[in-house]
């Protein structure tokens, strides 16, 4: 046993003298005791044996040898601001490279058309899909399409974003009722199209309506579009009501569709699109919404306009290699009162290029989110001037707030001398509680020490 021991001692110094390469690159002791004591308590009596020879030894080090392995002290945050900038565009020129050399080749611009309208919830979706197309590593083109005229209140928006936008105005005002807002935003959608003609705008034009979501993957999914393709959209029905018969309804709705409100293609095993699939709205229709505000399910339309993407050449008057499948702006325009969606302008549905692992992954979510139509919200969402005070505050910080009302002196002296009677009767109670405490104890050791000395 003795033998084994000492064995076990031997290996162990061997093992810590076998370390000196490791002891002769360090720069010198541990920079703060702090840090000494930091690493001390977490580690074993080895170690710290070996950490405190490393500090007496006076030398300057930033390595705090640990067993046998080495820990590099780094001070944190980064003092050197100008550093932290510098690793920050080292990182992002990584970035790009590697989105050069393994992302899209070539990438094509997008082209971004939303309608709008000023309204209490302009600035909370408004600014959802602006934070989207800021991120979007691809030069980027916003066509923003206001109802009524252009206001300060969106180009304010816009101007935050710093992308390129073409903020337009489209002559109507949008209505109240939900089918006729429908139809005034296609006719936006189409207008915006027009300026993609005039300007000659080339690139990939996806509709990213203000209220929905977008995932983005989307955008690197429509760089594989050749000319027109379509991509599922996940219909996220809501219901302002907080009755239990449109829940009762939605829950049936989505078991009976197995649980998939769904639009965008359909494919078969062959990845081949064989038809579409389309949310079934025949059971809402009874308590779906009519006009903005109402407190009832907002049901979507057939097809909606954000899940199709469509080469910007196509809507071109002289394009080159136009394909023959493709209807004229301006003859959908004519032809159609009411464009349901961009499958009007192919004229076989074939065509059709599905995305997004063949529609099989949801990459938009539409969704409708109205205040009344009646509400008050502040221009802008500027305060000006300050709130009124609804609550007033139990205490309150400011100067200007009313003093208190003055006593007289004989009753303030009285409040002054019943408070001093009560103070000095909880220290007499205190001071009796703790002598009797110290008597009792003093009884008790003395019982003891007597018993003890009867019995010797």
């Amino acid at each position: 046993m003795k033998l084994t021991a000492l064995q076990q001692q031997s290996r162990r110094s061997n093992s810590f003298r076998g370390s000196s390469p490791l002891d002769s690159s360090m720069d010198g002791a541990i920079k703060s005791p702090s840090t000494l004591g930091a690493v001390t308590s977490t580690s074993t009596s080895l170690p710290a044996m070996n950490l405190t020879t490393a500090a007496a030894s006076g030398t300057s080090s930033s390595r705090v040898v640990v067993g046998r392995h080495g820990i590099l002290i780094r001070p944190w945050p980064h003092p050197n601001p100008a550093e932290v900038m510098m690793a920050h565009r080292l990182i992002e020129r990584v970035q790009r490279e590697q989105r050069m050399q393994y992302g899209v080749k070539n990438p094509r611009a997008v082209i971004a058309i939303t309608p709008t309208y000023v309204r209490t919830f302009q600035t909370l979706h408004l600014t959802g899909v602006m934070h989207s197309l800021m991120n979007v590593p691809y030069d980027l083109v916003w066509i923003v399409v206001e109802a009524g005229a252009v206001t300060n209140e969106t180009a304010s928006l816009l101007a935050k974003s710093g992308l390129t936008t073409i903020h337009v105005e489209y002559g109507k005002k949008m209505p109240i009722l939900w089918e006729d807002r429908h139809k005034l935003e296609a006719k936006m959608r189409l207008h915006a199209l027009r300026l993609v003609r005039e300007k000659k705008l080339d690139g990939i034009v996806i509709f990213a309506d203000d209220s929905n979501m977008l995932s983005m993957e989307l955008f690197d999914e429509i760089q594989n579009v050749n000319q027109f393709g379509a991509v599922s959209v996940g219909i996220l029905a809501h219901s302002g009501g907080d009755g239990e018969d449109e829940t009762a309804v939605v829950q049936k709705e989505e078991e009976k569709n197995s649980g998939l409100p769904v639009q965008g293609p359909a494919c078969n095993s062959s990845n081949h699109l064989v038809g579409w699939q389309t949310f079934n709205s025949a059971t809402f229709m009874e308590r779906s919404a009519r006009y903005v505000g109402d407190r009832a399910i907002v049901l979507p339309r057939k097809m909606e306009w954000a899940g199709f993407v469509l080469n910007s050449r196509l809507v071109w008057r002289d394009a080159e290699d136009k394909p023959d499948w493709v209807r004229d702006l301006d003859e959908v325009a004519a032809d159609e009162e009411d464009v349901e969606s961009p499958l009007s302008f192919v004229k076989d549905a074939s065509v059709v290029e599905p995305l997004g692992s063949c529609g099989r992954k949801v990459m938009i979510w539409w969704l409708r989110v109205e205040a009344r139509a009646d509400s008050k919200f502040p221009a802008g969402w500027v305060i000006n001037p300050p709130l009124d005070v609804t609550v007033p505050a139990k205490r309150t910080p400011w100067p200007d707030a009313p003093p208190e009302l003055p006593l007289p002196a004989g009753e303030m002296a009285v409040v002054l001398q019943e408070n001093a009677e009560k103070h000095a009767t909880k220290t007499r109670s205190t001071r009796k509680r703790r002598s009797k405490r110290k008597h009792a104890t003093r009884t008790i050791d003395e019982r003891v020490s007597t018993r003890h000395a009867g019995e010797n």
